[in-house]
């Protein structure tokens, strides 16, 4: 049976799989943030996190559009938020191991709690930097995972089901933003040109792009299935009250499968942060396994409405599942709604947040490379090499996620019909001064950390190489160049 009253009594190892998952995937946003958060928004960053404090002061108006974050109550400075990202990693280092998971409910669910509060005051000052779908469903993950209770009892049913509804409003949001979106959706045509054009390909990206015309058409039909029909089936389990036997189970673990093979697919043709990893992980609340990861029964326990769950834990989870209900209003309605938003928050808190991803699919890619030059006249220029963006045509894509490179995504947004954003231009003066910490971002620093002359920014053609101009010597991409969008500039 799936559920048993108040306890999901199969989901044991579900529970498993959402605790330690979660608690991985923060570790790896920690030390993401840890890396990266000073040179990008700290106090000498490219966006400088203090300067947004300073601004919103103590006026009310302007503290409402933040989300909550710990930087209201203690200045920031990069100490005390590489503080924050060690203390981040070693809770979540715990629960990845499952110590907190050992002791009474209310201890990994304060862990979980210190988790999404931590990551919340990171995401909230993080500005165009942390401005990615994945950082709210990491946290409504985060904050959901609290309450799935401890080792010595079954998990919650309403937890479970919660995790379930995040699952659908990711998957059946995605897919209703691309039947709405752009034309490539519809026609079957969006994956002849993802695998090129998206943020930041993998290793496996060109030869998921080289197969052939009709195995892509079938990779569209494949997503418009597993995003707008199979999410439906993961809520198949809460049947078996009306059907007995294992058949809603099945059907529900069924689909989840087939959720978690599509996601493996985009995991290995791309690099997309941890969208997918935490997809994964949410997924497996629906694959319910009996007697696997279940908690033992101790009939002498009076006090519980369930042998393990104590009274104040059915109390608390219900109060949850309420909220979570109330707040998940908006979110519900954006499903079906004309114009449908991709990965917006509808409260401070970000819970029962609207999902989205890849409404439209760029037909062909275009790189902003950054170049210097130490001539007086800026004849001979060379490039700086990013860690995953394309660069060096013979550079075989890395495979980097579920590990954000920030930099490297915001390059991608630049030739997409934006101006050159205000960061990019204090990137380039970084470069002229070489600054260190800019510098530890790249891959490769032309100049071994003297500063350059000059610096500009061009815009090439990418695409992939095809199988005959591999081997005709070509590297794995071809490019064509097409313009000076900025510079050169000097500190002059």
């Amino acid at each position: 049976m799936a559920v048993d009253g108040f306890a999901a009594v199969d989901f044991g190892f579900a529970r498993e799989v959402l605790q330690r998952g979660v608690a991985a995937l923060y570790l790896v946003a920690f030390i993401s943030t840890l890396n990266q958060f000073r040179p990008l928004l700290g106090e000498h960053g490219l966006l400088p996190a203090p300067a947004l404090l300073d601004w919103i002061g103590h006026k009310e108006s302007r503290r409402r559009m933040l989300h909550p974050t710990l930087f209201l109550r203690i200045r920031y400075s990069d100490r005390r938020l590489a503080l924050l990202c060690g203390a981040g990693i070693v809770v979540s280092a715990a629960l990845v191991v499952g110590i907190p998971q050992w002791g009474p409910p209310w201890v990994p669910m304060l862990c979980f709690l210190a988790l999404w509060l931590g990551y919340m005051s990171v995401v909230s000052i993080g500005q165009t930097f942390y401005s990615f779908g994945w950082e709210m469903l990491l946290l409504e993950a985060g904050f959901l995972a609290a309450f799935l209770g401890s080792n010595d009892q079954p998990p919650p049913t309403v937890v479970i089901v919660l995790f379930w509804w995040l699952l659908f409003r990711v998957e059946f949001g995605a897919g209703m933003i691309k039947i709405r979106g752009g034309r490539e959706w519809r026609d079957l045509t969006a994956l002849m040109y993802h695998h090129e054009t998206q943020p930041m390909p993998g290793p496996l990206s060109r030869q998921a792009h080289l197969l052939p015309r009709w195995f892509h058409r079938a990779e569209v039909v494949g997503n418009h299935v597993a995003q707008l029909v199979v999410p439906f089936f993961v809520f198949a389990p809460l049947l078996s009250v009306w059907i007995p036997g294992p058949v809603p189970q099945i059907v529900g673990a069924v689909a989840a499968t087939i959720m978690i093979a599509t996601q493996v697919w985009l995991v290995a043709t791309g690099n997309f942060a941890w969208l997918n990893w935490v997809t994964i992980v949410i997924a497996f609340s629906a694959i319910g396994l009996p007697g696997v990861g279940a908690a033992p029964r101790d009939d002498a326990m009076d006090d519980t409405l369930w042998p393990g769950i104590p009274l104040y834990w059915f109390v608390l989870t219900a109060a949850v599942g309420v909220l979570v209900v109330a707040l998940s209003g908006p979110a519900l309605r954006n499903l079906f709604a004309r114009r449908q938003l991709m990965n917006a928050s509808f409260n401070r808190w970000q819970i029962g947040n609207a999902y989205g991803a890849f409404g439209t699919v760029t037909k062909q890619r275009v790189e902003i490379v950054v170049e210097g030059s130490v001539d007086d006249d800026g004849l001979l220029w060379r490039e700086y090499e990013f860690k995953g963006k394309p660069g060096d045509v013979r550079r075989i894509p890395g495979q980097f996620a579920p590990y954000h490179l920030r930099l490297d995504w915001l390059m991608w947004f630049l030739p997409l019909g934006r101006s050159l954003d205000d960061w990019f231009t204090v990137f380039l003066l970084r470069l002229l001064e070489a600054d260190a910490p800019t510098l530890a971002l790249l891959r490769s620093d032309p100049f071994d950390g003297e500063p350059p002359r000059w610096v500009r920014a061009v815009s090439y053609r990418y695409r992939f190489a095809t199988r005959a101009e591999r081997r005709d010597g070509a590297g794995v991409w071809v490019r064509t160049r097409q313009s000076v969008v900025l510079g050169p500039l000097g500190l002059r």
